[in-house]
């Protein structure tokens, strides 16, 4: 029997299992891979087309996830609104408790079915009015409000709505792909991040006491964002970046919320307090020929 380009199913009889099963090896239908459809996904943090969890919330609602949005001010939730349509959209800043518990008694009246997944892609550096200065002079007050928003926000959100979780649901947060890079342009962030790594693994523990809610990490190289942008040198450190990938491109947003939405899906059930990097294989390749002539002949000119 051939099979044409148009994927036409034979006329054989066959019983309703051997249909469905023929139906999914052949693409008469399309399979739910991600077994998305119909499981409703709460994503905070969207600033705009730029954002992760705007692409995120995208590739989410395209493999049939309902999604709701949570921003940070009414305003955001006026721009954000022309980029979501009739996406269920709400209004959190994550500084504020009172805001967090309103919020959850917000959501479970409006869903009282709750949540399969929960994503968190919220981050701030209360970075100094000087601009960046060495990492032994971070007061406290930066380093705690940086802390407060990046980290404890995905403790307090996931303590406020853990009732509101399906007992399978997974939380994904964004991290970045190395804490131990010392950037000086990034600063105090990456130890703040260091702590939302751990977070998962102290979170996934607590929540086993009555669940099988997993968390988990997405953690990107460099990206073209426009939080990014507002960081001092960043450009520079993004173009070398690429230029240290494997494949010499640097990693598209749309990459990254593939992973968080694999992450947020059944399929990945066996993952849990874990980060999955996404780095297009930067890691491996620090000493790329591409990367170590031009400085060996820098040096050979001094």
């Amino acid at each position: 029997m051939v099979r044409s380009g148009a994927w036409q199913r034979d006329a054989s009889p066959l019983p309703a299992e051997g249909r469905e099963q023929e139906d999914l090896w052949w693409g008469f239908t399309v399979p739910d891979f991600l077994q998305l459809t119909g499981r409703r996904v709460l994503v905070f943090g969207v600033a705009n087309r730029k954002s992760v969890a705007f692409h995120t919330g995208r590739v989410l609602a395209e493999a049939g996830a309902d999604v709701v949005y949570v921003v940070r001010s009414p305003e955001r939730k006026a721009s954000v609104g022309k980029l979501v349509g009739d996406a269920p959209l709400y209004v959190c800043d994550v500084e504020h408790q009172d805001q967090i518990d309103a919020l959850a008694r917000q959501l479970a009246a409006d869903f009282p079915e709750g949540f399969h997944g929960l994503v968190h892609s919220i981050a701030f550096a209360a970075y100094d009015e000087r601009g960046m200065i060495p990492f032994h002079e971070t007061s406290r007050e930066q380093l705690l409000r940086t802390f407060d928003v990046s980290c404890f926000s995905l403790i307090a959100i996931c303590n406020a709505l853990k009732d509101q979780l399906a007992r399978d649901a997974s939380v994904v947060t964004i991290s970045i792909s190395t804490t131990r890079m010392a950037s000086e342009n990034y600063g105090f962030m990456a130890p703040v991040k260091a702590a939302l790594d751990s977070s998962l693994a102290f979170l996934a523990k607590s929540f086993s006491q009555f669940s099988e809610v997993r968390f988990n990490a997405v953690a990107p190289g460099l990206l073209k964002t426009s939080a990014s942008a507002g960081i001092p040198g960043y450009v520079d450190s993004y173009l070398f970046a690429e230029r240290a990938t494997l494949r010499g491109r640097a990693v598209a947003t749309e990459e990254v919320a593939n992973a968080v939405a694999f992450l947020v899906s059944p399929r990945s059930s066996g993952i849990n307090a874990q980060r999955l990097m996404i780095d297009a294989g930067m890691e491996v390749n620090y000493f790329d020929p591409r990367l170590v002539k031009p400085v060996v002949d820098a040096l050979g000119r001094e």
